[in-house]
């Protein structure tokens, strides 16, 4: 039995390109005359519905929600020292892109800290806000879930930190 095979209906479950969706359940299909359990998650968010064959969920990057102390050591990233290197922006966004597709939320947190600007720092251009805030309601959706809050109080908290770490 496979580890997929854990995920039963009403389940918050993180894939690692959309972030965290709901499992609807298990459903069976045909494709080109192959049988198919899919499981069937939704994305409010963004309204979207996916279906992921569970023989290759694991291999997907489907994961169930972090622990408890996965999400500490996300919160404790944000609240360290930005590390903003001085490469091509193109290149750190790529590798921020990377980072936020990864579904890992500590890689995710790194993302929001090294994007964060505080109101006394340089602005940022367009697309470092837009990484910024994918990185951040990624995160957030997934700490709301983690720990039961609403995602507009995850997101007020998450950056409440994010400003009391960079005074």
């Amino acid at each position: 039995m496979s580890k997929a095979m854990t995920f039963t209906k009403g389940d918050h479950v993180v894939y690692p390109t959309h972030g965290v969706g709901k499992v609807q359940g298990i459903e069976e299909t045909e494709v080109a005359g192959e049988k198919l359990e899919l499981i069937i998650i939704e994305f409010d968010k963004d309204r979207m519905i996916l279906r992921v064959p569970v023989a290759k969920a694991a291999n997907s990057g489907l994961r169930s929600l972090s622990s408890p102390d996965i999400m500490k050591d996300a919160l404790k990233t944000l609240k360290g020292k930005s590390r903003v290197r001085r490469t091509m922006w193109s290149r750190r966004a790529q590798e921020y892109e990377a980072k936020i597709n990864s579904g890992d939320p500590i890689a995710i947190a790194e993302v929001v800290r090294d994007l964060f600007r505080n109101a006394n720092q340089p602005d940022q251009s367009y697309s470092e806000r837009q990484l910024y805030q994918a990185a951040l309601d990624r995160l957030a959706r997934e700490f709301a879930a983690v720990e039961e809050l609403g995602e507009e109080e995850a997101i007020e908290k998450l950056e409440t930190m994010l400003e009391k770490a960079a005074a």
